[in-house]
């Protein structure tokens, strides 16, 4: 890999491409739970949750991640029966009702699978396709888009003293070798893209350094995928914890914007949309179109 790597303009999904701008990309989440950190239960109901994409879409969404397992910290794990009775009437309405490729948030071929057959176009794992022996098959069955992240542990023990030497070098180096695994496995690097797990196993300072320096990711090759949208090192940043952390997302995001990060997975699409549309017009401008060092000397 050159010292200095393009960022990556291009996502392949299962029946489409994504052509990225050189601003962020938002993708709408979907939580179908009832324990979600942030709207856990607003959008349980098939109804609800079909109903708020159709506004995310409207808002500007290009991708909707729909999930039916939270994982926030020491969240319980749900059956792959009631995960799918959550995800895949959601994907199905969805999909009859839009043009937005939809993503699966999950863990489990078994549900990506009836996703995938309702219509969802990628899969988002935040084990990084280990979680499940069958996943990797799936997905080079299929030809959906993937997202591999980053997570120290499990959700029920990731913060459990979350410690790295160097939380940058240490990611990279994890997603470095997913992504050869996945090719490996036969599944092009045009299908992946991949996700540094901001508060999946971090301590509040790792968060803010992989914030950051994400844009140093992109010598990986891979479209990044960021989701900071609500979490609570936010709330350390601006000196509360039990404080709305919409605006924080928000500042948050234009940093990464800078640094030529392609997707934001994101709550509110429509400010954020708003926001990025303010930022480029008045000289916002990404300073990531090269990468400046090699991921497996991130130091």
């Amino acid at each position: 890999m050159n010292s200095r790597t393009l960022r990556a303009g291009r996502l392949q999904l299962r029946s489409r491409a994504i052509e990225f701008a050189p601003w962020p990309m938002l993708m709408g989440i979907i939580n179908v739970t009832p324990d979600s950190f942030s709207d856990g239960g607003r959008y349980f109901d098939p109804g609800a949750a079909i109903a708020r994409g159709v506004q995310l879409a409207a808002e500007g969404a290009a991708l909707l991640d729909v999930g039916g397992e939270s994982t926030r910290p020491y969240s319980d794990p749900v059956s792959p029966e009631e995960e799918l009775r959550r995800v895949v009437p959601v994907i199905r309405g969805l999909s009859r009702q839009l043009k937005v490729p939809i993503s699966v948030d999950t863990s489990k071929a078994i549900v990506a699978r009836a996703a995938i057959d309702a219509g969802a176009e990628m899969i988002n794992d935040v084990t990084a396709l280990t979680g499940d022996p069958a996943m990797i098959a799936l997905a080079r069955e299929t030809g959906v888009g993937l997202c591999a992240m980053h997570m120290q542990g499990t959700p029920q023990t990731m913060q459990n003293n979350p410690t790295y030497t160097n939380v940058l070098a240490e990611v990279a180096q994890f997603l470095l070798h997913r992504r050869d695994t996945l090719e490996a496995a036969g599944i092009s690097r045009d299908r992946i893209c991949l996700d540094p797990g901001i508060g999946f196993g971090k301590t509040h300072e790792q968060n803010v350094e992989l914030m950051r320096r994400a844009g140093d990711l992109h010598s990986l090759g891979c479209p990044l995928l960021v989701g900071h949208s609500r979490k609570g090192f936010l709330g350390k940043l601006i000196g509360s914890n039990e404080a709305d952390r919409s605006n924080a997302t928000l500042g948050a995001a234009l940093a990464l914007a800078r640094q030529g990060i392609q997707i934001l997975r994101v709550h509110d699409v429509g400010p954020l949309r708003e926001a990025l549309a303010a930022y480029w017009a008045c000289g916002g401008a990404s300073t990531a179109g090269e990468a400046s060092c090699d991921a497996r000397n991130l130091g």
